[in-house]
C-alpha cells in the first residue's frame, strides 16, 4: 500500500512530464544516492571498489551509450569496443602531449574523438542496416586493433602498444585511492545518465525511436534520417568513448589494445540485451548481471561445502552463464528493466487484480 499516487496531483505540463512524476520513486532516487555518494565509500572495503564497483560504474556508462544507439535508435554495433579504445588513446595522448591539460578535459577530448570514429563508421547506416550494419562497424574494431598496435604515434612510440598513465588529480585533488576513484566514476555516471534520460525524452530523442521502429515511416512524416541517424552514432560514441577513456585511466591505469578487444563488444552487447533495449535503467541492469554473476558463480561452491579445480570452475561459469542469458531472453526479451517495471506496476495496482 506505500506505492500509490492518490493525491500526487500535477497543475503543469511541467510537473507531469517530469523524469520522476511519482514521489516515491523520486525519494527512492535520493536515497539510492546517498547511498552511492555516502554509505558505500564508508563501508565498503577496498578490494569491492577496485575490482567489483569500479568496473561496474565504468561498464554501466559504456552500457548506456550503446542503449542509445541499439536501443532506441535500432542500429547495430559490434565496434563498441573500437570506440572505447579510441577514447582510452585519445584521452592518453592529450594528457601526455599537453602540459598541464585538465584530466577531465582530456577524457571528454577522448570522447570526441571517438564522436568523429562513431560517426565516420555509422555513415554505411544511411545505406545499410541489420546484419550489414552490424558487419560495417565490426570493421572499426579490427581497424583500431591494427591502428593501435602498428601505429606507434598514438602509444608515444610504444612498440608493444601498452601505455600508463600515473599521477591522476581534478583541481589539485589527487585520484589514487579506490574510493577516490570510485567517486570520480560515480560522477561521471550520474551526470551522464541524467543526460542520457533527458536526451531521450527529447525531440532528437523522439526521432531515434521512430528511425528504430520504421525508419520509413519517419521519413515520411518529415524526420531526417541523416540526422536522426548520425546524432545517435555520435552521442553513443561519445559516451562508450568517455567510458574506454576511464576504464583505461581509472580502472586499469596501464594497457593495450586487448583490453578492448571484440570480446569487450559482444560483452556491452549482452549487457544492453540482457539489462532491457531502449532503457537508461536497463543498462545498470545489464552491467550488474554481467559483472556479479561471475562472481556469484565462482563463491557457490565454497558456500555449499565442496571445492572444485579451477578449469571446471571457468567452463561451469560460461555454461551457467550462457543458460541464463538465454533463459532470460526467453522468459522476459525485453530485458530485465521489464521485469523491474512490470513489478513496479503490479505495486501501483495491488491489491487489485487489475
Amino acid at each position: 500500500m506505500f506505492y500509490r499516487e492518490n493525491g500526487q496531483f500535477k497543475s503543469s505540463y511541467r510537473a507531469d512530464q517530469q523524469i520522476l512524476p511519482i514521489a516515491q520513486d523520486r525519494l527512492a532516487m535520493l536515497v539510492l544516492l546517498l547511498v552511492a555518494f555516502v554509505v558505500v565509500p564508508m563501508g565498503v572495503s577496498d578490494y569491492w571498489m577496485r575490482a567489483i564497483l569500479t568496473p561496474f560504474l565504468i561498464l554501466s556508462l559504456a552500457a548506456l551509450g550503446l542503449n542509445i544507439l541499439v536501443g532506441y535508435c535500432g542500429q547495430i554495433s559490434l565496434g563498441t569496443g573500437a570506440f572505447m579504445a579510441v577514447g582510452a588513446y585519445a584521452a592518453y595522448n592529450f594528457q601526455v602531449r599537453i602540459e598541464g591539460m585538465p584530466l577531465i578535459a582530456s577524457l571528454l577530448l577522448g570522447g570526441l574523438c571517438a564522436t568523429v570514429i562513431g560517426v565516420l563508421f555509422g555513415i554505411p547506416s544511411l545505406r545499410i542496416k541489420g546484419l550489414y550494419l552490424a558487419v560495417a562497424t565490426l570493421a572499426a574494431q579490427f581497424f583500431t586493433d591494427w591502428a593501435f598496435l602498428r601505429i606507434t604515434w598514438f602509444t608515444n612510440n610504444s612498440s608493444s602498444g601498452s601505455v600508463s598513465v600515473a599521477g591522476l588529480n581534478v583541481f589539485g585533488v589527487p585520484i589514487e585511492s579506490p574510493v577516490q576513484k570510485y567517486l570520480f566514476c560515480l560522477i561521471f555516471v550520474v551526470v551522464f545518465a541524467l543526460l542520457a534520460k533527458n536526451l531521450v525524452r527529447s525531440a532528437i530523442g523522439r526521432e531515434w525511436m521512430a528511425m528504430r521502429d520504421m525508419d520509413v515511416a519517419a521519413a515520411v512524416i518529415g524526420i531526417r534520417p541523416v540526422y536522426a541517424k548520425l546524432t545517435a552514432f555520435a552521442v553513443s560514441s561519445f559516451i562508450v568513448g568517455v567510458a574506454g577513456a576511464l576504464w583505461g585511466f581509472i580502472h586499469l591505469g596501464a594497457w593495450e589494445p586487448a583490453a578492448f578487444s571484440i570480446d569487450r563488444s559482444f560483452q556491452l552487447l549482452f549487457m544492453v540485451i540482457i539489462g532491457g533495449l531502449g532503457s537508461i535503467m536497463g543498462s545498470f541492469f545489464g552491467a550488474a548481471f554481467i559483472v556479479l554473476l561471475p562472481l556469484f558463480l565462482n563463491q557457490l561452491p565454497a558456500w555449499l561445502g565442496f571445492s572444485i579445480s579451477t578449469a571446471l570452475a571457468s567452463h561451469l561459469e560460461t555454461m551457467i552463464f550462457g543458460a541464463l542469458i538465454v533463459f532470460f531472453l526467453i522468459v522476459e526479451p525485453h530485458g530485465l528493466a521489464r521485469l523491474w517495471s512490470t513489478a513496479k506496476e503490479k505495486l501501483r495496482l495491488w491489491p487489485f487484480p487489475h
